[in-house]
């Protein structure tokens, strides 16, 4: 674990914030109907936390094994333009999308919750892991939220960066005043 002074130096650094989806965006579970289609619920604040990072200049990505049209649509709710469903080499993906937007490993942030995460955690320059996060994963990451994931997680991580890098005030100005 990191001491608050590291945490906000590589939290000034942060330009990208990539998350998994089940199990972080989502409480991991998958529903399918009768007709195979799938449903997932998606914790609002989360939705919200997001819009504060991008209106920050922080740009967010999803890297996600499975595909699903309902991530598709969330993503494009939010403005998500970096998306990358049924990845199935996490860390490729990653260092493809960090070569992309000409970033490195300290301007990365990875949200994960299962083993598939832990090569990126390994790299990126904060690594979280919520709340419910397999043990091992938690031992992988620098913070590990309280919150669990599909429960406002993504909000604390995303909360937390902006406050460390003083773009809280700024961002949020409009419903404080």
């Amino acid at each position: 674990m990191l001491t608050d002074q590291e945490f906000a130096d590589r939290a000034r650094k942060v330009e990208l914030i990539i998350m998994d989806v089940d199990g972080v965006m989502t409480d991991g579970r998958i529903i399918l109907d009768n007709h195979g289609n799938e449903t997932k619920a998606f914790h609002v604040r989360d939705g919200h936390g997001i819009k504060l990072a991008q209106r920050a200049g922080i740009v967010i990505a999803i890297i996600t094994g499975r595909k699903s049209k309902v991530v598709e649509v969330r993503a494009e709710e939010l403005g998500i333009e970096e998306v990358y469903q049924k990845s199935h080499d996490k860390l490729t993906t990653y260092r493809e999308l960090l070569h992309k937007l000409e970033l490195s490993d300290e301007n990365a942030v990875f949200i994960g919750d299962d083993i598939v995460d832990i090569p990126v955690m390994s790299r990126a320059g904060l690594a979280f892991a919520v709340g419910d996060a397999e043990e091992y994963v938690k031992e992988s990451a620098h913070v590990v939220t309280r919150r669990k994931g599909g429960e406002g997680a993504v909000r604390e991580v995303i909360d937390s960066i902006l406050k460390a890098r003083g773009d809280w005030e700024t961002v949020t100005a409009k419903y404080f005043s």
